[in-house]
């Protein structure tokens, strides 16, 4: 049986960022369980649907951004025993591990949402969330020129869900600079009652969503598509929107099967891997860990929360039961671009508290310099800083 010290299962930016830290800080055995040969800088798939970026721009071979030092498993987890722990991969590979971190992310979850994959298949329906659709997104959204169009937020726990609101604004802007925003009836489906849950955010969005004319439909969700429509579903009762030009809708997510059936899932509908949202570490198994939207830390997955709790977790698996353990705050960022160059940032804590990282300027504000920022300095930040463990 093949053993390593540490084991991550995940090759995102989670488990490539924490593997890069540990290694800087002295780790010597350290391995990644990673099946995927192209390593995506997400955040940048909505400014593809948003016609400001290209697959290209944010994609890099998987070889090139594992750390030095570290080895590359290139095969898929299908079963973990904790209490080894070890896992089992998709090539009958049994790998032994002294610490197990849990960070392969959330897979879409596509029985969830009667008749979504299908719309997507027939090319009336996707989303800048899904890989493969998101190149398709820009070119159905710049050319429409009347017709009635929705986007959706996807509810908790998704991939930095609130930046779902990014291609509704950038294509609103773009319908109001070609002169036809007004020929189009554009819905937005909430999951909550608000945007972002952020009282000073949230007023700036809904003036942003009154200017743009978008009809929001709160507390509501998509109960299933067909035939160019979507049911949503609202406090008030199911409501048909029919006759679609095209609908964005994110698919909702969950957690991979074998975490549930591997004993390290909570209560959660979404079998989110049970932690200490403080500590990060698996309630039930010590020697296992988590981190990134696959963890139940209590806060809406980001990046920018990745790299907090990737300095807590490098911290704790050090220190493990000879020092006290350090404590993630649950600091998450939402970057919103409310107009083709201009973006807020809105970070926040566990309880929903703003938690700037700079005293100044009010980053809250929209600004076309954050845009620029979220753009182009941090995707640069990423592949040079972040993925190697100097962030």
């Amino acid at each position: 049986m093949e053993h390593y010290e540490v084991l991550i299962v995940g090759g995102g930016n989670a488990g490539i960022s924490l593997a890069a830290r540990l290694l800087r800080d002295g780790a010597r055995d350290v391995a990644v369980v990673e099946s995927e040969s192209v390593h995506r800088y997400r955040p940048l798939l909505n400014y593809v649907g948003g016609g400001e970026a290209t697959m290209a721009s944010l994609e890099k071979p998987a070889a090139s951004v594992m750390p030095d030092g570290c080895k590359w498993i290139k095969d898929r987890v299908v079963s973990v025993d904790p209490g080894g722990p070890s896992v089992l991969t998709l090539d009958g590979r049994r790998i032994d591990c002294s610490t197990l971190i849990i960070c392969p992310g959330l897979e879409e979850d596509w029985d969830a949402t009667p008749g979504l994959a299908e719309s997507y298949a027939a090319g009336w329906a996707g989303s800048t969330f899904v890989v493969e659709s998101a190149p398709r997104v820009w070119p159905a959204l710049r050319d429409l020129t009347e017709g009635r169009v929705v986007f959706t937020v996807p509810p908790e726990p998704a991939p930095c869900g609130a930046t779902a609101l990014k291609p509704l604004f950038m294509a609103c802007d773009h319908w109001r600079r070609a002169g036809v925003l007004q020929d189009l009836d554009v819905h937005l489906v909430l999951p909550g009652p608000s945007p972002l849950g952020v009282p000073k955010a949230d007023r700036l969005l809904e003036q942003k969503l009154a200017s743009y004319g978008v009809q929001v439909l709160r507390e509501a969700e998509v109960a299933g598509l067909g035939s160019r429509g979507i049911t949503v579903t609202t406090p008030e009762g199911d409501q048909e929107l029919d006759d679609l030009a095209y609908a964005h809708v994110v698919p909702r997510y969950r957690a991979p099967r074998w975490i549930a059936e591997g004993d390290l899932a909570g209560a959660t509908e979404a079998g989110l891997v049970d932690v200490d949202s403080h500590t990060l570490r698996h309630r039930r198994h010590p020697a296992v860990w988590s981190l990134g939207d696959v963890a139940d830390l209590g806060t809406k997955p980001s990046g920018g929360a990745l790299r907090k709790q990737v300095a807590v977790l490098t911290h704790n698996i050090a220190a493990a039961d000879t020092a006290p353990l350090e404590h993630y705050d649950g600091y998450t960022v939402m970057p919103i671009t409310v107009a083709r160059h201009r973006l807020m940032l809105v970070e926040v804590d566990r309880e929903g508290r703003p938690a700037p990282t700079v005293p100044f300027p009010d980053l809250v504000r929209p600004r076309r310099a954050t845009w620029w920022a979220d753009r182009y300095a941090l995707p640069v930040t990423y592949f040079k800083r972040i993925l190697r463990g100097k962030v």
